[in-house]
């Protein structure tokens, strides 16, 4: 019978379409890589998803953000996601966690039932807590390196992250990773030298900061600003993306999962 996923059908086939439909999904971090990897994702089929993150959609998101508009500023990126996802498909089960993962609250998510996480977290500490995690669970994660202060999409490559270059956060992530003993780690990176944004004060959220009050995590606590346009963060989303639906529907253990309940 037609349906919203019979194009996908016609690549992935009946089997693959199923397994994306059973497997659970955890997004870490819905902002303008985030985003796009959600919107992919149940766009491909994937039906069950865990969103985590406690940003609220601000002004200066509608650059490059998917979920960011006019109407959505102020309001959390969780339950935005969480929105768009359900008028995609609107048999979708949804759970959002309006919080900031970090090492001391890493216990407090149900990776046991997570099919695979996606790591676009901002900070190296979450991002090693997400990983070690993952790897100690066995749950395929994939992480996205640094998508600020570029320009050029088209360098973005998917690789271990033994084999980054050129990306500074790769390299921190490289050195961490190995200390705890990690072995290997997919991600996404850049092999585009990084810019240095303008020091321009007058459009600075250092000087202007324009947060909604309550706002927990602010640029204003941020070393540095990056600056970042709509054509770079959307394509390591996708990427992504890209990524998690190869690895579920090759994925033996989801091969199993044909149902689940609602």
């Amino acid at each position: 019978m037609l349906n919203q996923f019979s194009r996908t059908q016609l690549l992935l086939g009946k089997d693959g379409i199923e397994r994306l439909q059973s497997a659970r999904v955890a997004v870490f971090g819905i902002g303008g890589v985030g985003g796009y990897v959600c919107e992919a994702l149940v766009r491909s089929g994937v039906s069950r998803f865990d969103l985590i993150d406690d940003d609220k959609v601000c002004l200066t998101n509608l650059n490059r953000q998917i979920i960011a508009t006019r109407k959505t500023v102020g309001k959390y990126k969780a339950e935005v996601m969480r929105d768009r996802i359900l008028e995609i498909n609107p048999d979708a089960v949804v759970n959002i966690h309006k919080c900031f993962v970090l090492p001391e609250n890493i216990d407090d998510f149900p990776f046991a039932e997570y099919d695979h996480v996606v790591d676009t977290v901002d900070t190296v500490s979450a991002k090693l807590a997400l990983v070690t995690k993952c790897q100690s669970m066995g749950v395929p994660v994939i992480s996205c390196m640094g998508a600020g202060n570029k320009l050029d999409g088209s360098q973005f490559r998917v690789a271990d992250i033994y084999d980054t270059k050129v990306c500074p956060l790769a390299r921190v992530m490289r050195y961490e990773c190995r200390k705890r003993g990690v072995k290997s780690l997919k991600v996404v990176y850049s092999e585009e030298k990084p810019t240095r944004p303008l020091e321009d004060m007058s459009i600075s959220c250092r000087t202007h900061c324009i947060c909604q009050p309550g706002t927990k995590h602010k640029c204003t606590e941020r070393r540095d600003i990056p600056g970042s346009v709509a054509f770079v963060p959307s394509v390591a989303g996708l990427l992504i993306a890209g990524e998690v639906v190869k690895d579920l529907i090759s994925s033996p253990k989801n091969k199993e999962k044909k149902t689940y309940e609602r």
